[in-house]
């Protein structure tokens, strides 16, 4: 199968260096380029990429706003609440390219639908393992990373205000509410697995379900539920 790929930077010869090394696999197709944010959403609505690797900072639209017209929102805002959560996923999978690691611009394009994001100095076999990884629909960002966007949640979180109820979570068995919180902290399939002491299928068997009834697209999405619906608070937990 192969995987195709638009790739969005206002800098030549960045957005053809990524271009040119993403062509070097046999499973990659690099069907277009983007100067700008409203380029990449014109061509990423005409081609229907599979993974668009989006850089953040670019003229005419910046690439999260980009990033929220291509997956249908990201989030909408909950009645009286005022706190987002993912909207319904779309097949248009977003990668964020920014130079700071977990800078303000990732944590509002996370929100905005992103699947995750990369450094720019991303070495080459990190970079075509998170686009096959976010291209069979599987959690992007690594445990570690994960940790970091939920201090960074607890940074900009108001706890002072209500949390906003979300329905859906009523969906959930006990034990899948347990893993998505597990998920909430941070951990890996095989540490939920062995906190839990069931086997690390099981414990993929249980993520599957929560992204498909809360209809979130990943894990990233199941961080930010969780957090802006007030399953998890954050420092109510060590990572």
């Amino acid at each position: 199968m192969t995987v195709r790929i638009v790739v969005a930077d206002d800098h030549d010869v960045v957005r053809s260096g990524f271009a040119s090394l993403l062509d070097t696999q046999p499973e990659f197709s690099v069907v277009g380029t983007a100067r700008d944010g409203a380029e990449a959403v014109r061509i990423g609505r005409e081609l229907e990429p599979d993974v668009v690797l989006m850089d953040v900072r670019m003229p005419a639209m910046d690439g999260i706003e980009a990033t929220r017209q291509l997956t249908g929102g990201g989030t909408r805002q909950l009645t009286g609440g005022g706190h987002g959560i993912p909207s319904t996923p779309n097949s248009c999978r977003i990668l964020i390219l920014t130079t700071f690691d977990l800078d303000e611009y990732v944590y509002e394009a996370l929100r905005a639908g992103a699947s995750g994001f990369l450094l720019k100095d991303v070495t080459a076999e990190a970079l075509f393992h998170a686009v096959r990884v976010i291209a069979a629909g599987d959690a992007l960002l690594a445990p570690g990373i994960t940790r970091r966007l939920i201090s960074e949640f607890a940074g900009r979180a108001d706890h002072s205000a209500p949390a906003s109820p979300e329905p859906r979570l009523d969906e959930l068995t006990p034990r899948e509410t347990q893993v998505l919180e597990l998920i909430a902290e941070g951990l890996s399939n095989l540490e939920i697995a062995e906190r839990l002491v069931v086997t690390e299928e099981t414990v993929k068997t249980h993520v599957s379900r929560i992204l498909s009834k809360l209809g979130l697209r990943d894990r990233t999405q199941a961080v930010v539920l969780a957090y802006e619906t007030g399953l998890v608070v954050p420092g109510s937990r060590a990572p």
